[in-house]
């Protein structure tokens, strides 16, 4: 065993030894596993008001734990080159998922937005599979198209033109957060491959102007974006779900009130099992649980960007620019989650990665975290000594 993997048998005859990153493991299991626990005490009220069972949001979380897990067992023996090669596909499947559910008849609403379809006993919310299916699409794009990025705005232009396709369609749901991180998270991984500055500019510029008169002509999203400012001045309107997880916060102080102790959670505060499950934890754990918590989630994207630099280094291209995309989609969603519920940022539908309750968010955060040990394991391979001596005879032939 290294400080690096961990070896995993298998019979030879169906796959070889499996590289595991015990780090990146740990953390993701830490944060699973403290999720669950956070998630019971959050959802405990309102899971029995609504089914007289206390840990009803929790078994069905524990469900999507089950699936999360059996698709990411399996996306663990895919190569990487299987989802290189995918790449159109992807962008059509990731496409067709989001004009499918604003089907009438198709698509399921909930609160006014209809970004769920209905699958048997659960509700996909299509802008989870959608969004790494773009992240998928694109790292092939980055790798095919790498002299035309950096020298062509044409080579630019094209990705754009489809996200920005993919980001019409979210607001069409309406789902503003999905559009902000499948956009930001593109231009991290484009800018990572080199992109102009001048063109991320000029598209920047347009982009700020899109969305500035969006909200302009919306006036319950003008609303969001301004009411966050200052919640309390309409605490019981535009501001009550801030206030009420500041004041969770707030409660917590230093070490917390204690372990299903919080007070806002008992339908004082909207979403506290969802997107305001962080108010509820700091409330119960204070400053310092706040502090762990986010050094695990720093943890995590310093893993994540570890093995992105490590994939670049083995000159695996694509590997690193998935890396990158799913570190930055995770990283972003938890930074907008955490800023929301602290005032820092206008209230956005976003789940906290692998603690919120969330089941499609979960079942694809799994998948992610699968693809990231897959890439290990690759380069795990290529480093042992039978490899490493075949690449360099290609390399001197």
């Amino acid at each position: 065993m290294t400080a690096r993997s961990v070896t995993m048998p298998f019979p030879a005859r169906i796959k070889p030894n499996l590289h595991i990153d015990p780090v990146l493991l740990s953390i993701v299991m830490a944060l699973l596993l403290g999720g669950l626990v956070i998630l019971a005490s959050a959802s405990i009220t309102m899971s029995d008001d609504l089914s007289g069972n206390p840990f009803y949001y929790v078994q069905r979380q524990l469900f999507a734990v089950g699936i999360g897990a059996a698709a990411g067992f399996v996306c663990l023996f895919i190569p990487m080159q299987v989802w290189r090669n995918l790449g159109p596909l992807m962008l059509l499947t990731g496409i067709a998922l989001l004009v499918v559910v604003l089907l009438p008849g198709v698509g399921y609403e909930v609160n006014g937005s209809t970004r769920w379809i209905r699958l048997g006993g659960m509700n996909l919310q299509v802008s989870e599979p959608a969004r790494l299916c773009f992240l998928l699409c694109l790292a092939s794009y980055l790798v095919r198209r790498s002299k035309s990025l950096r020298q062509e705005f044409l080579g630019f232009l094209r990705p754009m033109i489809a996200l920005s396709v993919a980001c019409v369609l979210l607001l069409a749901e309406p789902d503003f957060g999905a559009a902000v991180v499948l956009l930001a998270t593109a231009l991290i991984m484009m800018f990572v491959a080199g992109a102009r500055i001048r063109d991320f500019l000029l598209f920047i510029a347009v982009a700020v102007l899109a969305m500035g008169a969006l909200a302009a002509t919306v006036p319950y999203r003008m609303k969001r974006l301004t009411g966050f400012l200052d919640p309390w001045a309409d605490p019981f309107d535009s501001g009550f779900q801030l206030t009420q997880s500041l004041i969770a916060i707030g409660r917590g102080e230093w070490f917390g009130v204690g372990l299903g102790d919080s007070v806002q959670k008992l339908f004082y505060l909207p979403e506290a099992h969802t997107d305001f499950v962080f108010a509820v934890y700091a409330e119960e754990f204070g400053l310092l649980g706040s502090i762990v918590l986010i050094a695990l989630f720093l943890a995590l994207l310093w893993r994540v960007f570890d093995l992105a630099k490590r994939a670049a280094a083995a000159e695996r291209f694509y590997e690193a620019y998935v890396a990158i995309g799913l570190g930055g989609w995770l990283g972003m969603q938890a930074f907008i989650n955490i800023g929301v519920n602290m005032g820092l940022l206008p209230t956005k539908g976003l789940t906290l990665p692998l603690i919120s309750y969330g089941r499609s968010s979960l079942i694809i955060t799994m998948i992610c975290i699968s693809l990231l040990l897959r890439i290990h394991h690759e380069l795990a391979v290529d480093a042992t000594p039978v490899n490493y001596k075949r690449r360099q005879r290609n390399d001197s032939a």
